[in-house]
């Protein structure tokens, strides 16, 4: 359900709801456009889903369409997601030519006559090479730009050096060999929508039953989607070392993105790495996508676990700081700059498998430690990423740039 600006006064106050509508006085019937390649599924799609409607609250005629990509398409471009957090990719000419292809065949349709546009991750990229430039374009990239694969990051700057911006969600992001101006703007959650809004006892448990979670030991969480990056594997890891001292059981809770065509292997993979303590139900691997369940398990875990190897900003975090639960996660990407370690929650390294297991341990074994960061987290979130911060930040930037 779309949320008008006013509701979230109680929760943000007055002046910020009064200073978001002063910045958007000067955009009142501009056109802006949004492009991604997903409309679920993934912190990307989430955003959009509540800042465009919000945006257009406050009199920013916004609008939102989806790249519309073949099986090929999307497999090329998860391999371009990973080699731009450093992984390996065998870059040929024919993944270049899809990738151009099926960009340039969404142009023939996809008419662009707004004031601005934006064009998120790396899927749409070159979209601008098959346009007559009209207009400010906003390159908004969401993963960690910190080691690129080289090879491929000079592939796609020939396109990224048409754009006006490019905005990135931490400074360790900004490229120093992109002579475009760089922006840092964190995203952020919503906290009205169904995974994030208060919910009571009663539909935390029906939801709980309903999955078959029990609660007759504490809950260890990680949600994610499937992904070599969120090392799913390596979760299982720590679980092991932690259940040796305190019985506990493991919730992996993961949806499956329309464009990330490598979450099924991966999901086999850990459900094979895993298989005797899921027959014992010590370990629960979910797949549904139900924002509800997402958050039931976050506000009824002991501990959230989010062990990324790389991370662009890590919204999970977020969620499970914004519920008050302790969360130990790793000290990579935009995690670090929404926990403080020892205040707001736990940073480890995340390939610190004893160390991982020992923070958890602690937190189960100290209530005081759980409700002292848990109440600090939710204030850092309250703060700093909420939609009504993000909101602010892209009204700024438009601003800027419709003068």
């Amino acid at each position: 359900m779309r949320q008008p600006l006013e509701n979230y006064r109680e929760i943000v106050g007055d002046e910020v709801i009064a200073e978001i509508h002063r910045k958007a006085r000067k955009l009142y019937g501009k056109h802006i456009l949004h492009i991604n390649s997903t409309y679920y599924g993934g912190g990307v799609a989430e955003i959009l889903s509540c800042l465009v409607p919000l945006m257009n609250d406050v009199g920013v005629e916004a609008d939102w369409r989806i790249l519309h990509g073949t099986p090929d398409f999307f497999m090329i471009t998860k391999k371009f997601h990973n080699a731009l957090q450093g992984g390996e990719i065998n870059l040929t000419e024919i993944k270049k030519q899809l990738y151009l292809q099926i960009n340039e065949c969404f142009s023939t349709f996809c008419h662009i006559n707004h004031d601005c546009v934006i064009i998120h991750d790396p899927q749409p990229l070159p979209l601008i090479k098959f346009y007559k430039k009209r207009q400010p374009w906003v390159w908004r990239c969401h993963v960690d730009l910190s080691s690129p694969n080289e090879e491929l990051w000079e592939f796609l700057k020939n396109f990224t050096l048409r754009y006006d911006v490019v905005v990135v969600s931490s400074e360790k992001f900004k490229k120093r060999d992109l002579p475009v101006e760089q922006r840092v703007i964190h995203p952020a959650i919503d906290p009205l929508s169904p995974k994030n809004m208060e919910i009571s006892d009663r539909i935390i448990s029906k939801y709980l039953k309903k999955f078959r979670i029990p609660l007759d030991k504490p809950l260890i969480t990680q949600i994610s989607r499937f992904d070599k990056w969120k090392d799913p594997e390596g979760v299982i890891e720590v679980f092991k070392l932690v259940r040796k001292e305190i019985d506990c059981r493991l919730v992996l809770c993961g949806n499956m993105a329309a464009d990330d065509p490598e979450g099924y292997q991966i999901y086999e993979r850990v459900r094979r790495k895993a298989k005797r303590l899921i027959e014992k139900k010590d370990v629960i691997l979910i797949t549904s996508e139900n924002n509800i369940l997402v958050n039931a398990l976050q506000r009824s875990s002991a501990v959230i676990i989010q062990k990324s190897i790389k991370e662009g900003f890590g919204l999970t975090v977020t969620e499970a700081l914004w519920k008050g639960t302790p969360v130990v996660a790793s000290n990579v990407g935009g995690i670090s700059l929404q926990i403080k370690d020892g205040e707001n929650g736990f940073l480890v390294d995340p390939y610190d498998t004893r160390g991982f297991a020992d923070r958890i341990i602690s937190i189960l074994q100290n209530p005081e430690i759980a409700e002292k960061t848990g109440k600090a987290g939710k204030e850092v979130v309250r703060r700093n990423f909420l939609i009504t911060k993000l909101l602010s930040d892209y009204l700024d930037l438009l601003n800027d740039l419709i003068e």
